[in-house]
């Protein structure tokens, strides 16, 4: 589906929008920071057609920046007339220690956001089957994963929206290539087995740096994570520390990156799942566009 602008819509400066902005910075460089993960996520709605007009999107919200950032914006693109979907943020409370219930249910009602709240005490499970020297983040996913599924279902919605952003992608696929031996990163859109809900994930375009700068700016109340945020040596940071040293020597590369992700040539791989090598004659057959 194609998000058409208005011209009323295209104005972003001030703090016009959901009533979530009323408090937001008027600066300059806020607005255009706004306008950039606005602009990003558009664009990567569009470029995956995950937007199905009247349909309903149930929003995970974790209490980290990025999910913050993800509901900010699609209520944002919602009060403008951009996203015809009805939307449903949901945190699921998985049983962690010293997790401040209040907060989430707090900030959602005072501002107006439909929400549930859902107690499942998925710690436990976790920490009782995973030995400590382990880490927890696959199990923690995927217990939380499937009773996002479920809830889901109940509330009839058809999508799982994620807060997943490009850095995520960029580590998953770094990961999957030095650990598991295969060319693979999140996608922006994918069915779950059952076929019944979509996993979508907006934020693809969105730089991990800007949506710390917009988490500060909009001041929202950041609940850490205490299961696997407390755990050091994770894959996922030393790949997130090796993206971090490539971007300082040379700035740019993480886009780059991602739009490599957005333009592949099997026929230059390896896979010959994906390319037909044995068909490849050298007598008389006109050589592709992608061949050397």
């Amino acid at each position: 589906m194609t998000i058409h602008q208005t011209p009323e819509a295209a104005e972003l400066e001030g703090p016009a929008g959901h009533p979530l902005f009323a408090d937001a910075p008027s600066s300059v460089e806020f607005n255009k920071l706004r306008k950039r993960l606005l602009r990003q996520t558009r664009q990567a709605l569009e470029d995956f057609s995950m937007v199905v007009p009247g349909t309903r999107w149930l929003v995970a919200l974790s209490g980290g920046k990025d999910s913050y950032g993800l509901l900010a914006v699609l209520l944002d693109l919602k009060w403008r007339g951009l996203l015809p979907v009805e939307l449903l943020a949901c945190n699921l409370d998985q049983g962690q220690p010293n997790f401040p219930k209040h907060i989430l249910p707090g900030y959602l009602a005072r501002l107006g956001v439909p929400h549930r709240i859902e107690y499942q005490d998925t710690y436990s499970v976790v920490t009782e089957k995973i030995p400590d020297n382990r880490t927890y983040c696959s199990l923690c996913s995927r217990l939380r994963r499937g009773h996002l599924y479920r809830i889901a279902r109940e509330e009839g919605c058809s999508a799982l929206v994620l807060g997943h952003h490009r850095e995520d992608i960029l580590e998953t696929f770094f990961m999957n290539l030095f650990h598991g031996g295969r060319l693979a990163a999140m996608p922006p859109k994918l069915l779950n087995d059952e076929g019944d809900v979509q996993v979508l994930r907006p934020l693809a375009y969105c730089a991990e740096a800007d949506l710390a700068k917009f988490a500060d700016a909009m001041r929202f109340p950041i609940i850490p994570c205490d299961l696997c945020g407390s755990q050091e040596g994770l894959q996922r940071n030393a790949m997130k520390a090796m993206l971090a040293d490539m971007e300082t020597r040379m700035p740019g590369r993480k886009e780059t990156m991602i739009r490599a992700l957005a333009n592949v040539r099997p026929s230059h791989l390896l896979d010959r799942k994906l390319f037909d090598f044995a068909a490849l004659s050298g007598t008389g057959q006109e050589s592709s566009p992608d061949a050397f």
